[in-house]
């Protein structure tokens, strides 16, 4: 096992920008690190010089505490998994878990025991004498993990594995991977752009956006305490509705301002984040789950009209346009579209319909403020 270092590493290609940015990052002895991102945002990049397959423009690489930026891959002691599976079409499973070992020179009786104590692991036992194409996508995955496990590396390198798994097998996949990652105790680095798999199998996850790493932290810190903007919103499902709207303080209060309508915070926000002067735009961020239908009396609500509605069995997503309710119209979007639409999360059983005005609640013990410019939270603490 060992720790992994990455320290200002960036890789150019050309004359483009940085395809990965001065990235630093440490991955400690058996964790489940997941870099998460959008497309092109660099974090296969990432792996692939982790892994040696490109080389680095600048920076240190360490593994177990060794420079590794001019160690070949096969020098390197990890072992990769690819998107593709990458099987020998004519080989059995048995003999494709163990080829690596059989070009090493490890004894018959050697591959046998690390190949059977692979399948033990990956549930494989009865499909040995197969080849990769009589089985499911699910059971290749699991051949080619085997492939990886038998070297026992000192770090397991993943590029996204469950891509080209059905949405149900990804599920389970997701679980056998964590089991198994678990049960081995070896630094695993993970990559995929699917926010959810990076919810819920990473020990901590690193969120990257053209090049640069935006946070790391666990799952839940990043969905609780998002660092700026992008995060926020790139992390959950259905995402953070992003408003913009603008700021009105007094001695004893602050408001923020949607169109005509105002909603005014608890005094404690003047504490704990570094809110803008009276008359600044701001974004405020809140959760699906922390929009909430309130009574027509009730106080500090904006009006929504119910623009469209999505029944999935266990919630309904209720789609929102917030009204400027002097007129009966929707808000002018100005240059930011976001400042009229709302996500709410509701009951299964919501009798809501398109086209119902509603009286909505933006729980402020859960809403997050974001620098209108820079994207950065203004939260202190």
């Amino acid at each position: 096992m060992a720790e992994i270092d990455f320290e200002g590493v960036t890789k150019v290609f050309g004359a483009g920008p940085p395809a990965v940015d001065g990235l630093t990052l440490h991955v400690n002895e058996g964790e489940f690190m997941v870099l998460v991102g959008p497309s092109g945002c660099g974090k296969t990049t990432a792996l692939r010089m982790l892994a040696g397959l490109e080389e680095i423009s600048s920076g240190t690489l360490r593994i177990g505490g060794v420079v590794v930026n001019n160690t070949l891959p096969k020098d390197r002691d990890v072992a990769m998994v690819f998107q593709n599976y990458a099987l020998y079409p004519n080989m059995s499973v048995e003999k494709n878990i163990g080829f690596a070992l059989k070009i090493r020179g490890d004894s018959k009786s050697e591959i046998k025991r690390k190949v059977d104590e692979a399948a033990a692991i990956l549930h494989l036992e009865d499909y040995l004498e197969r080849r990769p194409k009589a089985l499911s996508g699910g059971q290749r995955q699991r051949v080619a993990m085997g492939r990886a496990i038998v070297r026992s590396p000192r770090a397991f390198l993943m590029d996204e594995p469950l891509s080209n798994l059905d949405a149900k097998l990804r599920v389970e996949m997701r679980l056998e991977i964590a089991r198994i990652q678990r049960l081995l105790g070896v630094a695993t680095v993970y990559v995929t752009h699917d926010q959810v798999e990076a919810m819920t199998m990473g020990d901590r996850v690193a969120v990257m956006r053209d090049g640069k790493l935006q946070q790391v932290d666990t799952p839940q810190d990043l969905y609780d305490r998002p660092a700026n903007e992008f995060v926020a919103g790139f992390m959950g499902s259905p995402p953070m509705n992003l408003i913009r709207c603008r700021v009105r303080s007094g001695e004893d209060r602050v408001e923020v301002v949607f169109g005509d309508q105002v909603v005014e915070l608890p005094w404690h926000y003047t504490s704990s984040h570094t809110l803008p002067p009276s008359g600044v735009d701001v974004v405020v961020g809140v959760r699906p789950e922390d929009v909430l239908v309130a009574d027509a009396s009730s106080t500090n609500t904006i009006k929504a009209r119910v623009e469209r509605r999505e029944a999935l069995g266990s919630e309904i997503l209720v789609h929102l346009s917030h009204l400027d309710v002097t007129v009966g119209t929707e808000v002018a979007t100005r240059d930011d579209a976001r400042v009229s639409t709302l996500v709410a999360k509701m009951g299964p059983r919501s009798s809501v319909s398109v086209g119902d005005v509603l009286s909505v609640q933006i729980s402020p013990e859960h809403a997050h403020f974001f620098d209108a410019v820079t994207g950065a939270t203004l939260r202190e603490n």
